[in-house]
């Protein structure tokens, strides 16, 4: 059996890192082909892993400007908090390009739940007030810190994470994905007020509780 020379399996070894070298290096969302691709979002688009782009002839200056961050939210929720995205559903201009934010307004003492986001990593600042940012490894390992204005976080792309006002007043932070709809599994409405709804005797089992306790949760989520 011929044996291959040394020069063979370095060449061989090169090949592969070039193959996987645009894997390596691919972003959340696909790179953009032209300059701008505003989402035409009218009632007969597609959407096939984004939207059509609106003709350029139709596209305005205003288009590439959004002031839906300077708003301060409604937090009268059970939870203290709201959130107000600013990706490509609400700022078409994202469109294809990979990027977008959100603003999260606490009440004292309120909380973004545990949630995810699958298609991006988070990073974001604190604007104003104490906020404790925590996530947790696939490993199950927990990580947090209490920031303070300007201080900043990251959450790896997928890790279930939350923040919570932890400070004496009001408090809100920006954040930036990159990916124009990073998407969220929001734990709680994920799992006790899905459509249909997730069965009983799996979420008494999960977390080892009584039926009545898991029809008590959901309750709290009903519309």
């Amino acid at each position: 059996m011929k044996i291959p020379s040394r020069s063979h399996v370095h060449m061989l070894s090169y090949l592969v890192v070039l193959l996987l070298l645009p894997l390596l290096a691919s972003s959340a969302d696909p790179d953009p082909l032209q300059d701008f691709c505003v989402a035409d979002k009218s009632a007969n688009s597609i959407s096939v892993n984004g939207f059509p782009c609106k003709p350029a002839s139709k596209v305005s200056s205003d288009d590439f400007f959004f002031d839906g961050l300077t708003k301060v939210g409604d937090t009268s929720n059970i939870f203290g908090s709201i959130v107000t995205g600013g990706n490509v559903d609400n700022f078409p201009a994202l469109n294809t390009l990979g990027i977008s934010m959100n603003r999260v307004d606490f009440a004292p003492g309120g909380l973004n739940p545990p949630h995810s986001h699958p298609r991006a990593t988070e990073s974001g600042v604190v604007i104003d007030g104490q906020v404790l940012v925590g996530f947790v490894t696939t490993g199950n390992v927990y990580h947090s810190k209490v920031l303070n204005a300007g201080q900043m976080f990251v959450i790896p792309r997928g890790l279930v994470h939350f923040q919570k006002n932890v400070g004496v007043g009001k408090a809100h932070i920006i954040t930036a994905f990159n990916s124009q709809l990073p998407g969220a599994v929001v734990l709680p409405f994920t799992l006790f007020a899905s459509t249909p709804s997730i069965p009983d005797d799996v979420l008494t089992r999960a977390y080892q509780v009584e039926e009545k306790v898991v029809e008590s949760i959901k309750s709290k989520f009903s519309s």
